[in-house]
């Protein structure tokens, strides 16, 4: 599965998130090219990403400071007790 991320830096969240297939690689680095471009012509400065990963929850694991606020990625990981 490829996620398209754009995040907003100075917000600390997701702007969009959007899921493709895997079989549709092309289309999702198009739709990358097409964000970003917009995004630069209208003097936006947010991060656009494609990335891939076996489901969400795994993005959620390898890139977790898209998804968590800066105190939760200030915490750490959580520890089992």
């Amino acid at each position: 599965m490829l996620f398209l991320i754009e995040y907003d830096r100075s917000r600390g969240s997701i702007v969009q998130l959007r899921r493709f297939d895997d079989t549709l690689q092309e289309v999702a680095a198009d739709a990358r090219l097409r964000l970003e471009l917009d995004l630069n012509r209208q003097g936006i400065e947010h991060e656009v990403v494609l990335l891939d990963a076996p489901s969400e929850e795994a993005l959620r694991r390898t890139h977790g400071r898209y998804f968590e606020t800066v105190a939760e990625l200030a915490r750490g990981p959580a520890t089992n007790p």
